[in-house]
């Protein structure tokens, strides 16, 4: 058994009765939240799930962050196949009181894994030219500018305290601890992805935009307020594979 599934009482919903396929590994991550109308954004999501609001509220949330460590059960890590920066652009929802994750995009460096991703689990995958650096102050410096598009990210992010522990009924825990993604494929069949892991080791952070043109093609101006803004160093996750969801 995996060491992550001796720690489960924190899931909303139970774990999958079939095995899980994948392992990865999330550092150096950034979530980056900015509230929007649910009227914005409501005819992006398809049909079959439903926004997930918070006090009335929609969310968008830009997320970079470096993959570590990807691999499928009974393999070996491999190099960079295994080790590469995404950046995703989502969204909150839900379908039959499970609560998940719907991504608008995910940028990738790795041309191999965005493939992989559009053609196994219908994610809208891209590939972009990425780069990452970091200082003994704990500022990361990262770029994003997709290969196809207008999308771009130029920014720097820090943590700038301890870790926080999020309350039940908090919006950091409603922002954060998603369990599993929802996509659909090529006929608009719906399809559900567990994922696993710890609670988020949270910290408040700060950070920079130089640019940030990520919600452009969806035709969404993001608010000129400040996103609420947290760290996270280092994240092991398990993940199973895709199942249709019922309609």
């Amino acid at each position: 058994m995996h060491p992550l599934l001796e720690k489960i009482d924190h899931r909303p919903f139970p774990i999958p009765s079939n095995p899980w396929v994948m392992s990865q590994t999330w550092s150096k991550l950034l979530f980056a939240h900015y509230p929007i109308s649910a009227d914005a954004i409501r005819d992006l999501i398809p049909s079959q799930m439903n926004l997930d609001l918070f006090d009335g509220k929609a969310w968008i949330g830009i997320v970079p962050f470096v993959m570590n460590d990807v691999w499928p059960r009974y393999t070996r890590a491999r190099g960079r196949l295994s080790n590469f920066l995404e950046l995703n652009v989502r969204t909150y929802v839900e379908r039959d009181g499970i609560p998940g994750v719907y991504f608008f995009s995910l940028d990738c460096s790795n041309p191999i894994a965005c493939t992989i991703a559009r053609t196994f689990y219908h994610l809208p995958y891209y590939e972009a030219k990425m780069s990452i650096n970091h200082d003994d102050r704990g500022v990361v410096e990262y770029t994003s500018e997709r290969a196809q598009g207008k999308a771009a990210l130029i920014m720097s992010y820090r943590p700038t305290g301890v870790q926080i522990i999020t309350g039940k009924d908090s919006l950091e825990r409603f922002l954060t601890e998603r369990y599993c993604l929802y996509t659909t494929d090529k006929k608009n069949r719906l399809h559900r992805g567990i994922i696993h892991h710890d609670m988020w080791p949270l910290q408040p952070a700060e950070a920079e935009f130089e640019l940030n043109s990520m919600t452009k093609p969806l035709g969404i101006d993001l608010p000129n307020e400040k996103p609420l803004l947290y760290y996270s160093e280092r994240l092991e996750t398990i993940e199973w594979p895709l199942s249709a969801v019922s309609v």
